[in-house]
């Protein structure tokens, strides 16, 4: 049993990082708790401060403050309430956390908190970096110029990526949103890989470095915060891998951010603000929600001249396959360059990756291909979504051959179409290749 004197030394250890600042340590303590939420008095901070709350049985808690009220702060532990008294001592032990970061991230499996989930050794980092990250002078970031190449036939040909572009992957349960995203991390163009693994299930983890990332995984930094995490560690767990992609890219390197899911990040946001009194909205999403989202999104993109980029893939869960109601994906939409859809009519027919063509969009892709590959495109989603508008009549054999010359362009193309959007997830399509295939699919037979 630790004794009240070998906490509070605990406590006074961890509070020594913020002595050379401010040479008095303060403590309050915990007079109230309601949800997942503690009222601190006698201490003064803003929002974002980290803090030490003294824990009965065990070491002190990490937390942070997420909110004030007349007489004390807000805080939220970061590995829940268990073991937290009235009374607690609680310090104030930083203004703004900042994880340490180095080239001995690449290769390891991290958790929320940066500790090693791999079992190996602590990470060999020094070099601190913001959690909330750095802001970037918008004259002088960098434009999308450079094509991005993912490795994926269906996107290199008809919804070309740019370098520094942030992409939203949308997709109900079960289309195959993790394949592709395995196909995207191993394939892609990329010097360094982050994967931000953000309230998902546990055992996905493991099985999507080991079945999905393959060789990737040497250049690759992997953050996982399941579903079992509380929600101030799943969105330290976002904040921690767009942490170490930007570090990586002011060191000149050209970086592919994966978080898997914003959905998940939204809601460990929405479990936050209301658990500081914040009023619900929109399907029970606070404003600040989507405030926190649109900020979050723009720590991606091109860095000032001479850095690197984050190139960003953010899965969106999209529930019932509802792709216009869901708040969280309309919001992402506005905030980013482009979207890939996933289908699930595709999926059953057995078409993988199944991209829905018609849905997808890349915004920079005029400025990124030329004139050809862009009629090529455009030729190719017109005969698509011509394929897709009249299937109906298709199947129940009411259309004659004849009566409309795009329908007949688009049956007679129909296997070849097909052929581009399919691929096996071990093999890398690049851009020459799918060029090469989106031409030869628009060509005469």
């Amino acid at each position: 049993m630790i004794t009240s004197d070998v906490l509070r030394a605990l406590v006074m250890d961890r509070a020594r990082v913020a002595l050379a600042v401010d040479p008095v340590c303060r403590f309050g303590r915990v007079v109230r708790s309601q949800g997942e939420v503690l009222a601190a008095a006698g201490l003064r901070a803003p929002i974002g401060s980290r803090c030490v709350i003294e824990a009965e049985g065990g070491a002190p808690v990490d937390g942070e403050v997420v909110g004030f009220e007349a007489g004390a702060l807000l805080v939220m532990p970061e590995q829940g309430m268990r073991g937290i008294a009235r009374g607690a001592l609680v310090h104030v032990a930083a203004r703004a956390p900042a994880p340490l970061m180095g080239p001995g991230l690449l290769g390891r499996v991290l958790d929320a908190r940066g500790r090693a989930l791999d079992g190996g050794p602590a990470p060999d980092v020094s070099e601190p970096w913001p959690l909330l990250g750095r802001p970037v002078n918008p004259m002088r970031r960098g434009r999308i110029v450079d094509l991005f190449d993912c490795g994926v036939s269906a996107v290199n040909a008809l919804a070309v990526l740019g370098r520094g572009m942030r992409v939203g992957l949308f997709a109900g349960s079960g289309v195959g949103k993790t394949s592709l995203l395995g196909m995207m991390a191993r394939h892609a163009a990329a010097d360094v890989v982050v994967l931000g693994l953000i309230g998902e299930r546990g055992r996905e983890v493991r099985e999507f470095i080991e079945d999905h990332l393959g060789l990737a995984r040497k250049r690759s930094v992997v953050i996982a915060s399941p579903a079992d995490d509380t929600a101030l560690a799943r969105l330290h767990g976002a904040y921690r891998a767009a942490a170490v992609a930007e570090y990586f890219r002011a060191q000149g390197r050209h970086v592919l951010l994966v978080v898997d899911s914003l959905t998940r990040l939204a809601m460990a946001l929405r479990e936050i603000g209301l658990a500081a009194g914040e009023p619900a909205a929109a399907r029970g999403y606070p404003a600040s929600v989507f405030a926190a989202l649109a900020a979050y999104v723009e720590r991606a993109g091109n860095g000032v001249p001479g850095e690197g980029s984050i190139t960003a893939l953010y899965t969106v869960l999209v529930e019932g396959d509802d792709h216009v109601a869901d708040p969280v994906a309309d919001a992402a939409r506005a905030v980013l360059d482009g979207h890939i859809v996933l289908s699930r009519a595709l999926a059953e027919a057995g078409l993988y990756p199944p991209v829905d063509i018609a849905a997808s969009l890349s915004r920079p892709m005029p400025g990124l291909v030329d004139a050809a590959h862009l009629q090529l495109s455009t030729k190719f989603r017109a005969l698509w979504a011509r394929r897709a508008e009249k299937q109906d009549f298709i199947d129940l054999g009411a259309y004659a051959p004849g009566r409309d010359a795009l329908l007949d362009e688009a049956l007679r193309r129909a296997p070849a179409m097909e052929a581009l959007i399919r691929q096996e997830a071990t093999v890398r399509v690049a851009y020459p290749a799918a060029r090469a295939a989106l031409a030869a699919a628009m060509g005469e037979p």
